[in-house]
């Protein structure tokens, strides 16, 4: 019997993390074609410069790029096409109330297998100014020369 939290990450929004303040997180689902599926099982998916977008009472992925399967010739789909999310009512709800606060956004953090379903991580987040990114990449860099530091020191 396989463990529940036996996922596999495909890929990550590192750019997400950079550009929002990730106050919280949630699981969907997302209908995809089959030669997009196949494609996502070899890695070939980048969400650099995805959102989410709330329409009506569904929320749909936007500007995820999946690139076309290598050997579905015939079948293959749109790259960027817009994907359909599965989430349940309440939580859509609830993500349209945090989203038209001032400055929410919902971003895909992440796109990974789940018991070999397709899975996205959505962050609500709110946007960093300028400084805020210079803050990170300064803390970011401090971290990295402490740690060289004590690998020195213990070598």
């Amino acid at each position: 019997m396989k463990k529940e939290s036996d996922e596999k990450v495909i890929a990550v929004n590192k750019k997400a993390a950079f550009d929002y303040f990730i106050q919280e997180t949630l699981e969907a689902g997302i209908v995809l074609q089959g030669t997009e599926v196949k494609s996502i099982r070899e890695g070939r998916i980048n969400l650099k410069d995805s959102y989410a977008k709330v329409e009506g009472d569904e929320v749909f992925l936007l500007n995820c790029h999946i690139s076309p399967y290598n050997h579905g010739a015939f079948y293959n789909h749109e790259p960027t096409r817009k994907r359909k999310l599965l989430l349940k009512k309440r939580q859509i709800k609830r993500l349209i109330g945090k989203a038209l606060e001032k400055g929410m956004s919902v971003v895909p953090l992440k796109v990974y297998l789940k018991r070999n379903l397709v899975k996205v991580e959505l962050g609500l987040g709110q946007g960093k100014k300028l400084y805020d990114k210079r803050e990170s990449l300064k803390r970011k860099e401090e971290e990295k020369d402490m740690a060289r530091a004590l690998k020195a020191k213990y070598r």
